[in-house]
């Protein structure tokens, strides 16, 4: 086995981490333990001549502080094929540790790959974008009502409830055994399968007669939707090396943004001259357009992780710390931007401002906007200059500019901004400072999420399950994201409107602040700028 330790970016220290990966702990513990106290590697550890330059006294590998330049390859294995201990090579490593268990490439992929997979995210946030927009209408064309199943009786809400939640515990039962099949396989297999499936998906969803057929179909989508997300940023992060991941991952949600803003805005006009046939005839022919591209330009991939990746990488130590604030963060997302537009659209009399629907989905497009805009960006300030910093500003940021939601009627009336607009008509003084607050929320998050995401594809990278690292990272926010709403809605009817984003900002400034402790308690007080 030959192992590449040469350092391969800046704002995250690389060098010796692959060692990590190809040798079980124990090595990897007595290959380090010497280099951080000054001392010699074992004579009978490596065959081939490894060049260190300089020692660290900081903390250990496991603790990912920072650690020894290396510059050569090395040969994890005696002359005769044994580890150090005698026992045959391979058969003593790490679970995780697979056929081919390093992930970082020493160059990056040519740009074509990336564009194919840019493509994937875009049609695959087109297709879910337009299925949220399009829901009220299929919730009136169905016409749920209430109905007996066992002599259960199962009322129009629940059904309704069901549209989206049916779709939410598919996606998340999903995760689990995508990722595992993404690193224990080959991901392109697994992506062409999941887009193939999602062209058939959305080919089916003008056939929905029924509730019932639509939340299958749903389910359905939830699972193409799962597979799609998580081997296209898979994809992304092991094709990208450690110096460009987070611009490539920026990149890729920039695109995903970009259908977001299509599809919400021309699914509604779409459907109404057209009917729901076009529509998804469109989204299963960009489904195609990716899987032909898929096919004829994504190289396969040639990772094998044997065993099962989450159990390692659920206890890693950076992982674990970023899971410290994300799942906190994912309550502020979830409470924040769901809360935007029903504030704008909902009536005065219920703490709203009671706006048109074209004008609540400005203050959405406002956010998505520059989120997307700025992530063309930001990911490579965060490839430059670290992650660790990018997750706590932008978090950070995110919490305050939320908590500051509220004071949008009051800045609007010291600025006289009530007005009538064409199309978006008459829009009360609280309206453009909301918008404002929406776009600004978009620019923080551009921050903080494609540092977040490398952080995850960089330890999945290093300890070889880089789709089970972002799986983590998706059943990280589930909780967020289902219990947050529940909360939100109490405090709205409750409370008031103002709590709402109060408590939303409260949770990502908490999470930022317990990120900020944990990061100085555990891995050093430089680690905010070193990860």
């Amino acid at each position: 086995m030959v192992v590449d330790t040469k350092a391969k970016g800046a704002g995250h220290s690389q060098s010796c981490r692959a060692l990590g990966i190809v040798l079980s702990r124990q090595y990897a513990e007595q290959l380090v333990s010497p280099l951080t106290t000054g001392g010699t590697l074992a004579p009978d550890l490596f065959e081939s001549k490894v060049v260190f330059s300089g020692t660290n006294s900081g903390e250990s590998y496991a603790g990912r502080g920072s650690e020894p330049n290396c510059e050569h390859q090395t040969t994890a294995s005696k002359g005769d094929g044994r580890m150090s201990d005698g026992s045959p090579a391979g058969d003593d490593m790490s679970d995780t540790a697979g056929d081919t268990a390093a992930t970082d490439p020493a160059t990056e992929a040519d740009n074509t790959q990336f564009w194919v997979l840019y493509l994937t995210r875009f049609a695959e946030g087109f297709g879910f974008i337009t299925l949220v927009t399009l829901l009220p209408v299929y919730i009136n064309v169905l016409d749920p009502s209430a109905t007996t199943i066992f002599g259960l009786t199962i009322s129009a809400g629940f059904i309704i409830g069901m549209y989206t939640t049916g779709f939410t515990l598919a996606q998340t039962a999903a995760i689990i055994p995508l990722a595992w099949a993404g690193d224990r396989f080959d991901k392109r297999t697994v992506l062409l399968v999941t887009i193939g499936l999602g062209a058939i998906v959305y080919a089916m969803f003008p056939l929905v007669d029924s509730s019932l057929s639509f939340i299958l179909i749903r389910a359905l989508q939830g699972v193409v939707v799962s597979g799609a997300g998580l081997m296209s940023l898979s994809l992304v992060g092991q094709f990208a090396t450690v110096g460009t991941r987070a611009d490539r991952i920026g990149k890729a949600n920039a695109a995903s943004f970009l259908a977001s803003i299509v599809g919400s805005l021309s699914a509604g006009g779409l459907y109404d001259q057209f009917g729901f046939g076009p529509v998804f005839t469109i989204i299963a022919a960009l489904m195609v357009v990716a899987w032909v591209g898929i096919l004829v330009v994504l190289d396969r991939d040639e990772t094998r992780i044997k065993g099962f990746p989450f159990s390692d990488l659920a206890v890693n130590r950076r992982i674990l710390t970023m899971t410290s604030f994300r799942a906190q963060y994912a309550f502020a997302v979830t409470i924040v931007r769901t809360w935007v537009p029903i504030y704008a659209g909902t009536a005065i009399a219920s703490g709203g401002l009671g706006v048109a629907a074209l004008a609540v989905s400005v203050t959405v497009t406002a956010e998505k906007a520059t989120n997307m805009v700025g992530q063309l960006f930001t990911g490579r300030l965060s490839d430059t200059h670290g992650r660790a910093m990018f997750v706590f500003a932008g978090g950070g940021a995110y919490g305050l500019i939320a908590v500051g939601i509220p004071l949008s009627p009051a800045i609007g009336s010291a600025l006289g901004a009530d007005l009538t607009l064409p199309l978006l008509g008459e829009l009360p003084a609280a309206y453009l400072p909301l918008v404002v607050f929406s776009g600004l929320l978009g620019v923080a998050d551009s921050f903080r999420e494609p540092a977040s995401m490398a952080l995850f594809a960089d330890e999945g990278a290093d300890d070889g399950g880089i789709a089970s690292s972002f799986g983590i990272r998706e059943l990280v926010w589930r909780p967020g994201s289902v219990i947050g709403p529940l909360i939100a809605g109490w405090l709205m009817v409750e409370v008031s409107m103002a709590s709402v984003f109060y408590v939303g900002g409260a949770f990502a400034i908490t999470g930022v602040m317990t990120f900020l402790a944990i990061l100085a308690h555990d891995h050093g007080r430089d680690a905010l700028t070193t990860w």
